[in-house]
């Protein structure tokens, strides 16, 4: 048996998310009927973690065992002769059967994008958060400033997350605006709860129009309350940027 490791790009606008499920379609499930009809093997593979209905990702990690005499490249490219378009392999190779795609990561960025512009996008349109008035991407900033650290993120998730613990480490925030129009958010975290970026990106964007101040989104998660500035921003701009292992 083998160890493949695999990273993953895809666009998640027609998919219910990454973990299987009855009847919906899923990334996990295209990609392990690709592999059944490949390699004719019952597969089940792991993912670094799941993403939510129309959220996309660049680096997605997961792996499987698989008997195949077929090296990982041949087998990278026979599966992208076989996925849909919205859907792509970027990378496959072999390793130690100790490696697990979601235990073995060390942290996870993901970024979220906005479409700060009056006209809304025709070409992005299912990959951004369109938002018309102008935001304040320095107040943007100071807010995000507080997220460093190790914190109790329960007020940036929904009530139904079932998990040990609520306490997250984030590495890394970056909070800027592109030529484009573009306002990047960029997350680095040893974790992540259920909508948690989209959570806390939704909150940035509510200190961004001036309706929570920096002070005020600190507060928010220094006493754990939820508001009415705590809001859930769309899934399509959101993207899994990369797995650190």
């Amino acid at each position: 048996m083998k160890n493949i490791k695999i990273i993953i790009e895809y666009d998640g606008t027609d998919y219910h998310g990454w973990q299987c499920q009855a009847d919906l379609p899923t990334v996990q499930k295209t990609i392990e009927d690709a592999i059944r009809r490949i390699t004719r093997e019952d597969v089940k593979i792991t993912g670094s973690g799941r993403t939510d209905a129309g959220v996309h990702a660049m680096g997605q990690v997961a792996n499987f065992f698989v008997e195949t005499q077929m090296d990982p490249d041949t087998l990278r490219k026979a599966l992208n002769s076989t996925l849909p378009r919205d859907i792509s392999i970027i990378k496959a190779q072999e390793v130690p059967d100790s490696f697990h795609a979601q235990f073995s990561s060390q942290s996870k960025v993901y970024e979220y994008r906005i479409f700060n512009r009056p006209h809304p996008p025709a070409l992005q349109r299912n990959r951004v958060w369109h938002i018309q008035e102008k935001l304040d991407t320095k107040k943007m900033r100071e807010a995000a400033a507080y997220l460093e650290g190790t914190h109790d993120f329960s007020v940036f998730a929904t009530a139904d997350i079932t998990v040990k613990t609520t306490v997250r480490t984030v590495k890394r925030v970056h909070v800027k605006k592109t030529r484009e129009g573009i306002i990047l958010v960029e997350i680095e975290a040893d974790g992540f709860l259920k909508r948690m970026v989209r959570m806390i990106t939704g909150t940035l964007v509510e200190t961004g129009r001036g309706k929570l101040t920096p002070e005020g989104f600190g507060q928010i998660l220094a006493e754990g309350q939820k508001t009415k500035n705590v809001f859930t921003a769309p899934p399509s701009g959101l993207f899994l940027k990369k797995v650190i292992y």
